[in-house]
């Protein structure tokens, strides 16, 4: 049986990001709709600006770090979020923000009236036949599950429930931005429907169109940063030096790593624990690792 592994915030990607593609893909939305068409409850200034492009190119520099809040009751950490503030307007600053793919997530929710979770078993999971990939793990499984790190904060082992520590605050609610278990083989399943040009078992899940957009950067050259609709694009930190420009991928804080390059159509899947059994001072020694693999694979 496959080790299943909490993969962070790989979860904004697959399958969050992804399934607010897939209903840009569908024309069910638009990257060019404003936030407050389906979360009208967000109150932060700017609240007549934030568009769905800004949720998925995390282009909102939020005032407050959301794991400021982890102490606090899950509904007053959403209410956090729902009356955030910016720095500066949106899509004028690249900001990598939780809050901003819980934002996310609640469009996706209200555009499909089910839950994230319920959203990626039907959309994605079931099928491309990722069995194992899930939220909120049933007990059946946990035997199976490695276990994430020995957590001072919650004062015990890590195994099953979510890792970070806002997303497991808000539980019983799902989040966009972390809380997702899966396999490698599960991963790869999603990873191959995307280099066979969004097809899988003879259906198009994606158009060709929308995975350009995951693996160019829509950003201007001004900002320093490259980003794709959902994805990172071009960190040599973690996909080595070896990748072609079209490389795109996604990290998540417990150690795990997805690193996909459309050109060459390969594509690496890491998944490991590398807060066990506790979190490290920095990512050096796992990007390290990371670009290895990466440079081993592509090159």
């Amino acid at each position: 049986m496959e080790s299943i592994f909490d993969v962070a915030s790989i979860t904004k990607a697959v399958p969050v990001s992804s399934l607010a593609l897939k209903l840009i893909n569908d024309g069910v939305i638009s990257e060019d709709e404003l936030l407050i068409k389906y979360v009208p409850e967000y109150r932060g200034n700017f609240r007549d600006k934030i568009r769905i492009f800004h949720l998925l190119t995390q282009t909102l520099s939020f005032d407050f770090r959301l794991s400021d809040c982890k102490d606090l009751p899950g509904p007053q950490i959403m209410e956090a979020v729902l009356r955030a503030k910016l720095g500066v307007a949106p899509g004028e600053r690249f900001f990598y923000a939780n809050a901003t793919s819980i934002l996310l997530g609640l469009v996706i929710e209200r555009c499909m009236n089910i839950t994230i979770e319920n959203a990626a078993s039907e959309v994605f999971f079931k099928p491309l036949g990722m069995n194992r990939s899930f939220f909120n793990p049933s007990v059946e499984y946990l035997e199976c599950i490695v276990p994430t790190e020995i957590d001072p904060w919650r004062g015990k082992l890590i195994k099953g429930e979510v890792h970070d520590e806002s997303a497991w605050a808000m539980r019983p609610k799902t989040v966009g931005s972390a809380g997702l278990f899966s396999t490698a083989p599960d991963l790869l399943k999603f990873v191959a429907m995307l280099l066979n040009g969004g097809i899988h078992a003879g259906n198009q899940i994606f158009s060709t169109q929308i995975i350009q957009r995951m693996c160019t950067n829509q950003l201007p050259a001004e900002m320093m940063v490259q980003t794709g609709l959902g994805w990172e694009l071009n960190q040599v930190t973690f996909m080595g030096e070896r990748c072609s420009n079209s490389c795109f991928g996604k990290t998540g804080f417990t150690g795990c790593s997805i690193t996909i390059d459309f050109e060459k159509k390969i594509a690496v899947v890491l998944l490991s624990n590398h807060v066990f059994p506790n979190r490290r001072k920095d990512r050096n020694e796992i990007n390290r690792i990371r670009a290895l693999l990466a440079d081993a694979v592509f090159g």
